[in-house]
Formats: structure tokens, C-alpha cells, sequence
């Protein structure tokens, strides 16, 4: 899908094309992002929050090593919190949770929630099944000590961007299909989930700060030797999914000039189909990650209001007991 420069919002135009520049440079080639996730990741985990509290801890994977997670609670604590695994974005290659800060200070501010948010393995470090088995080592942490985080154990949430969609989504998929967690609501924002990258939206698409060029090199370096075979599993590549059935109830949106739009619209279409619950807002003419590139835009705004609006409806609403759960 080509993007011609009238079919972008006015509102978000002029940051797209300047800040995807960036990303231009540092998705031009695999060897430059390899060469540059040290630094990356070092900016990207220095800021730090003044309206809430983060503690750093480390959890020990089972085939070892340790995984450092940021574990965010508000100023004054209350009992009985939401509980919310989030993970961050990256196109699987860069990142850190501290990135997603500006997320979380807001969820943080619209309900009663702590969130975790897992350092995983990025794919410059190590491919496919790495990232997700940090992740999924994080949510087991969270059920087997919600008593010392002070969260709810009928209220395990999950959520993340783009590639922390994606990561989440898979997460969700292998909790239901292990019966490990019961996890009562999902919001995987404009998330990746298709390596077959074959959808109108996803060929040939020149979008601002996100494109098919990119899609490509972080779906090759996150698969490594799975990459355009046909054995790649669901929990990589979430789109391979074909049952529905037994998810959470879920919450998305999406520009509609994005790679993933098609992705995102079938994959949702997919859970109501199976009964759940799934809502997707779509924004006209926005890009991908446009409300992190232009937030002062008024259809920025009109997203993260919509964010929290769903959030908090989710944390009035949805719980799932995890005493079924063996």
C-alpha cells in the first residue's frame, strides 16, 4: 500500500517524516542495529519518573541467567491493585520498559493498577523463542506473588506496543493454551503479529516511522532461521493463530495507514467471531506509533483518552479467577 503525503493526518505529518529519519538510519541494516543496542538500549532506559515509584528486581529463567524487570506502583499504594503485565516495543530489536514510561504514568493515573514490565531478550541478542520466554517468565512471576505485590489475583491484565503487542498477545495464547494464568483482559496496542506480511496494508507500504522495509528486517531478525518458513509457531508470530476461542476480552487501535492495519482489523475480527469481546479504534490517516511521535496533536489526545477510557472500563469490569487454574 503505498501512502501518498494527503492521505497522513496534517496534524502528524511533519513529525513523522522528521522523526522517522531516525529509524531510517538505524533499520537501514541488520548490522547497524546490532551495533548500535548497546546505546540504544542505554538511552532508552535512563528516564525516570518523579509521579510514580519503580523498583528494580531481577528473576532467575529456569534455563538461566536473569531477567531484570521494573516493577511501577503509584506514590501512595493501595490494596487489591489491577495487576498489569506490560511490555514494550521495538520491532523485537531495540528497546527497553523505561521507554514506555509515559504509558504507564497515565494508566497509573487513571486507576489503581501496578505494573511489571520485563527487560526481555531482544532479537539482537538472541532470536525467537527468547523474548517470549522471558515474558512469559515475568507473568508466572506476577501469579505466584501477587499476595507481596500487593494485586488482585482475579485481575491479571496484559498489555504492550507494537512489538510488545505482539509479545503480549503470544503471551495470552500460551496461558490459555498451558492453563498457567487466567488473564482477564489483553490490550496489545497496534500490535505485530504477522510474518507472512502478505495483507493490502502490509506490502509495499512507505508509511512514516514504521514500513514494510523495517516489518521485514525485524521479523528476519527476530525468527532467525524460521523466517519465511512455514514452521513458524503462533506464540512468534501470533497471526498463525487459528482458535479463537477462550481469549480475555481485548482492546486495541490502529491508524489506517499502517503496515499492521489489516493484520490488526483480522485478528480482532477473529476474537468477536469466537465470541470475545474485541474492540478496535481506528484512526484515519495515522501511522504507526503516531500518538508517541506527535503527542500534542489532537488526534493524539483523542487516543490516549480512548486508552484509558477502555482501561478503566476494563478495571471495573473484567476479572477472572485463577482458582480453575491448576
Amino acid at each position: 500500500m503505498k501512502i501518498t503525503n494527503d492521505m497522513i493526518n496534517s496534524e502528524i505529518r511533519f513529525n513523522g517524516k522528521i522523526k522517522g529519519m531516525f529509524l531510517n538510519l538505524l533499520f537501514s541494516n541488520e548490522k547497524i542495529l546490532r551495533g548500535t543496542r548497546k546505546l540504544s538500549k542505554k538511552v532508552l532506559s535512563g528516564k525516570k519518573s518523579k509521579k510514580i515509584k519503580c523498583e528494580e528486581i531481577f528473576i532467575n529463567k529456569k534455563k538461566g541467567g536473569r531477567v531484570r524487570v521494573c516493577v511501577y506502583k503509584p506514590l501512595q499504594i493501595k490494596e487489591n491493585a489491577t495487576g498489569v503485565l506490560w511490555i514494550h516495543g521495538g520491532g523485537y530489536a531495540i528497546g527497553a520498559p523505561e521507554m514506555d514510561l509515559n504509558y504507564i504514568e497515565k494508566l497509573m493515573s487513571t486507576a489503581n493498577c501496578i505494573i511489571i514490565s520485563p527487560d526481555y531478550t531482544l532479537s539482537t541478542e538472541e532470536p525467537y523463542p527468547a523474548a517470549i520466554e522471558d515474558c512469559y517468565e515475568t507473568l508466572l512471576w506476577i501469579k505466584e506473588n501477587v499476595s507481596n505485590l500487593g494485586i488482585r489475583d482475579d485481575q491479571i491484565f496484559v498489555g504492550g506496543v507494537s512489538a510488545g503487542g505482539g509479545l503480549m498477545i503470544a503471551v495470552t495464547l500460551m496461558a490459555r493454551d498451558k492453563g498457567d494464568v487466567k488473564i482477564a483482559f489483553q490490550m496489545p496496542l497496534y500490535p505485530m503479529l504477522d510474518d507472512m506480511m502478505n495483507t493490502g496494508s502490509a506490502v509495499n507500504n512507505n508509511a512514516p516511522i514504521w514500513n514494510s522495509k523495517y516489518n521485514k528486517l525485524a521479523w528476519k531478525m527476530y525468527l532467525g532461521d524460521l523466517f519465511g518458513t512455514e514452521g513458524v509457531p503462533k506464540y512468534a508470530a501470533p497471526a498463525r493463530e487459528t482458535v479463537y476461542s477462550n481469549l480475555p476480552p481485548a482492546y486495541t487501535f490502529t491508524g489506517d495507514i499502517e503496515p499492521f492495519y489489516d493484520e490488526i482489523i483480522t485478528y480482532f475480527s477473529n476474537l468477536n467471531a469466537a465470541g470475545t469481546s474485541a474492540k478496535v479504534d481506528v484512526y484515519k490517516g495515522c501511522y504507526h506509533a503516531f500518538e508517541v511521535m506527535s503527542p500534542n496533536a489532537g488526534v493524539s489526545k483523542q487516543e490516549i483518552n480512548g486508552v484509558l477510557r477502555e482501561f478503566k472500563f476494563a478495571v471495573d469490569n473484567y476479572f477472572a479467577s485463577q482458582e480453575t487454574i491448576n
